[in-house]
């Protein structure tokens, strides 16, 4: 079986029909047989057994997504709808199926009778709830088998049983690590496989808080709050602020939750997170929508991220948890593009930290995320997103950091060079780290130890201190490569 486009590879060409399933019978001497069309592009397909199978198409000017099931054994049959929503409606996910390795070493969907079991993260405007639905694909009822109590993140692994009245979980706590269970349907005693320790208890005293708020023009945004074991001693604290931004057609969808607040605290790489260890408060997996058409949604790019990145800074300030004149942006690959234009569009920030980003726009022209226009198509939106062009506005320190064998086609190293360049060229104080053999992702053992202290260097140098003794100190330092 493959997919076959009928426009051309052209997405935004008026057809009935984008795309068609053919398939063809071993051993592949006959003719192929279309099985059938598809009216938006093609996106996934899960088997089942006896030639089920759960077909999905994608229509990129909605952000729209649909879930067919259809049964290749009765090709006359159209296609059953059983599901559509928003890509980005999370509180409306129905979860995906669970999927099982057969003899050929392929996978297809958990099948019993003529249930799949469904699992999903089960984002509530509370945080994500986990669960586990049994759902018939005759009646399309569904039937909910478990759901993370609250206090706890649970997680369905796998199942135990054919007929799902027995699966594997993964549990954990603020205070408990994360550890396997065996658990049966309707019992809330459940077997413990395994005992892993707390493998960093000194970590146990921080905090972590799911904090909703609004933007000033309504829209509904949130972040998770990590405070330090001692923060209440301190007061206000010096803070970074972590975000990624991400494209929404609809503000109701761009408010939705992300995340739980009760996930086990645990840092690994170069994690943003072990500034907590250093006496900063982190406002992490900040909101930062972009929210318009798709076509042109990122006109207004710059605008929204000011408006996001201020909404939850005066957040965190009327909590009491952020000193408003010491808060730092970071953020990697388009968060990094996001950090740069933040600290040349407003003076919210005292620092910024960029990992392996992309900020001339003219190096991607063909376009980047959502954007599909080209440069020659939208110049003055591609003029006006990208820092470079803005390089000369950005007064507040910038530390640059990349890998040198980046593999994603946006981010080359070229991108960190000639920003550097720019903010040096216009008096401007920026640092760029260069990590040898790194990808877009930092592994090595030395490059995690440089990337975490070129990020507390940085920090410490221009957030926690004054801005006088900040300078002094970095005039030496900020031409190195």
């Amino acid at each position: 079986m493959w997919v076959e486009a009928l426009d051309g590879g052209n997405t935004r060409a008026k057809v009935p029909f984008h795309d068609r399933l053919l398939t063809l019978a071993f051993p592949f001497t006959s003719r192929p047989v279309e099985l059938l069309k598809v009216e938006q592009r093609f996106f996934s397909l899960s088997w089942g057994k006896n030639g089920l199978a759960l077909i999905q198409d994608y229509q990129r000017d909605r952000r729209w997504i649909r879930t067919f099931l259809i049964d290749v054994d009765q090709s006359r049959q159209s296609p059953r709808l059983i599901w559509e929503r928003s890509v980005n409606d999370r509180y409306h996910d129905p979860g995906a199926p669970l999927m099982r390795q057969i003899g050929n070493g392929k996978m297809e969907m958990w099948q019993f009778g003529s249930s799949i079991f469904l699992s999903g993260t089960g984002a509530t405007p509370k945080g994500d709830v986990p669960f586990l639905d049994r759902f018939d694909l005759q009646s399309l009822h569904s039937e909910r088998l478990f759901e993370s109590v609250p206090g706890s993140y649970e997680e369905v692994i796998a199942l135990a049983s054919a007929d799902g009245s027995q699966f594997l979980t993964r549990h954990e706590s603020q205070t408990e690590p994360p550890n396997y269970f065996l658990r049966a349907r309707r019992q809330t005693e459940k077997r413990a496989l395994t005992n892993f320790p707390d493998p960093a208890p000194q970590l146990r005293g921080i905090t972590r808080q799911l904090v909703t708020y609004k933007r000033a023009d309504g829209v509904p945004l949130s972040f998770m709050l990590y405070l330090p074991t001692d923060y209440k001693a301190k007061g206000p604290l010096p803070t970074l602020l972590w975000a990624y931004p991400w494209e929404y057609s609809d503000a109701e969808t761009a408010g939705q939750v992300s995340g739980s607040p009760y996930r086990f605290a645990r840092f690994s790489g170069a994690s943003h997170l072990f500034l907590l260890t250093q006496g900063y408060a982190i406002l992490d997996n900040v909101a930062m929508p972009v929210i318009g058409a798709p076509d042109t949604v990122n006109n207004t790019f710059t605008e929204q991220i000011v408006a996001d990145a201020k909404a939850a800074i005066e957040k965190a300030v009327a909590m009491g948890v952020t000193d408003p004149s010491r808060v730092a942006v970071a953020g990697h690959s388009y968060g990094a593009f996001m950090a740069a234009d933040l600290l040349a569009h407003c003076d919210l920030f005292r620092a910024g930290i960029a990992e392996s980003g992309a900020y001339n726009r003219t190096l991607t022209p063909f376009g980047f995320q959502t954007e599909r226009r080209s440069l020659w198509q939208a110049p003055d939106m591609y003029l006006k997103i990208f820092p470079f062009m803005y390089a000369d506005k950005i007064k507040y320190p910038l530390r640059l950091i990349h890998g040198m064998a980046d593999d994603n086609p946006g981010t080359f190293p070229l991108q960190s060079e000639r920003m550097y360049e720019a903010i040096k060229g216009n008096g401007g104080i920026v640092r760029y780290v260069q990590l040898p053999y790194e990808a877009h992702l930092y592994v090595a053992r030395e490059s995690v130890e440089e990337t975490l202290f070129e990020m507390i260097d940085r920090l410490d140098r221009w957030v926690k201190t004054s801005t006088t003794n900040a300078e002094s100190s970095e005039t030496s330092a900020h031409n190195l490569h």
